[in-house]
């Protein structure tokens, strides 16, 4: 039993016994312990990303925050903006080319060195089929394609930084919702061939988030490099949350349960801040993370609000499907 299952077992909505992200960072004992570490963090400007950097600030690391909204962020960080610890960097996930320039910004001010890279940023429910500037569905695009093009040009960093006593973490913040899907056909992650649905457009984006944590634990682990994908739960009153419409949003609300299980903000983010900093996973990856602790085997495997891993969360044989095909898309080489 984890550190947290007592809390999970009978929750109470937003704001009961649950943990925080900030209380993850004090169990830890890291507060102020981090300094000199550097910390990326995508989509910081709303919902759980303002909460990871908030916690993730109070461990004394450097933090670079790229968001494509720098007045929002600006705004919603208030108060943990530190000239030269915690600074915004302008990043359009719908755009290779912004990809490419923020982490040249990273880079630059870092002087090359990465230790955690978080790919928190993420959209959901876009009620059509809609283009990126790149060409690729925007699911795809800003949740996946834009992350692994960030992660591989992070890469050279993220690998020079790792060290026997603080190896470098990659976390990318996924979905239950990956549950109720299985991996799309290689000529079809846009939808080409016609039938977009919202809902599985966004599912299999975090079905692929999932994968691509899995892959790098499997290429980098042993260089000191983890990959680890985590849930971050049902959270109210997101801009996420609000995207899936009044229906889905009025059903959710009505059921017991589902209200039982809400997290805040601060609690939404405390898996997150364990992937990144817990001491628990030193070392550790390929793990998909749920309520503060590694996901058992859930059931209803086509239940996207399930519990749990599902048959398709670890799969070798797809997860190397989407790498290969992903290197592609973005035009990065492989060098494993």
């Amino acid at each position: 039993m984890g550190r947290y299952t007592a809390t999970h077992v009978s929750p109470n909505g937003a704001g009961d016994a649950r943990p925080t992200a900030l209380e993850i960072v004090k169990d830890n004992d890291l507060e102020g312990k981090l300094t000199g570490k550097i910390i990326v963090v995508t989509g910081t400007s709303s919902g759980i990303g303002i909460e990871t950097a908030r916690a993730l600030s109070a461990t004394g690391a450097t933090l670079f925050l790229p968001v494509r909204d720098t007045k929002a962020a600006e705004a919603a960080l208030e108060g943990i903006l530190e000239p030269g610890r915690v600074s915004l960097v302008q990043l359009d996930n719908n755009s290779f080319r912004s990809v490419k320039a923020a982490a040249e910004t990273i880079l630059k001010h870092s002087n090359n060195k990465v230790n955690i890279l978080v790919a928190n940023a993420g959209i959901m429910g876009v009620p059509e089929r809609t283009l990126t500037e790149d060409g690729h569905e925007v699911h795809f695009q800003t949740n996946h394609l834009s992350h692994f093009l960030l992660f591989h040009l992070l890469k050279p960093a993220l690998l020079a930084s790792s060290t026997p006593e603080f190896n470098s973490r990659v976390v990318l913040v996924a979905s239950s919702a990956h549950r109720a899907v299985t991996l799309l056909d290689s000529d079809n992650y846009d939808f080409e061939k016609g039938n977009y649905d919202a809902q599985l457009a966004y599912a299999h984006s975090k079905l692929v988030n999932i994968y691509v944590a899995n892959e790098i634990e499997r290429r980098y682990g042993s260089k000191g490099l983890h990959g680890i994908s985590i849930n971050p739960g049902i959270i109210g009153e997101t801009k996420m949350a609000r995207s899936m419409g009044p229906e889905v949003v009025a059903q959710i609300m009505s059921d017991p349960y589902l209200v039982s299980i809400l997290k805040s903000h601060e609690q939404g983010a405390a898996t997150t801040v364990l992937a990144a900093i817990g001491k628990e996973w030193e070392g550790k990856g390929g793990k998909y993370l749920e309520d503060a602790e590694e996901a058992k085997r859930g059931q209803d495997d086509n239940q996207p609000l399930g519990v749990g891993w599902a048959k398709q969360t670890y799969d070798p044989e797809c997860e190397a499907r989407i790498w290969k095909d992903s290197l592609r898309i973005v035009g990065v080489s492989d060098d494993v």
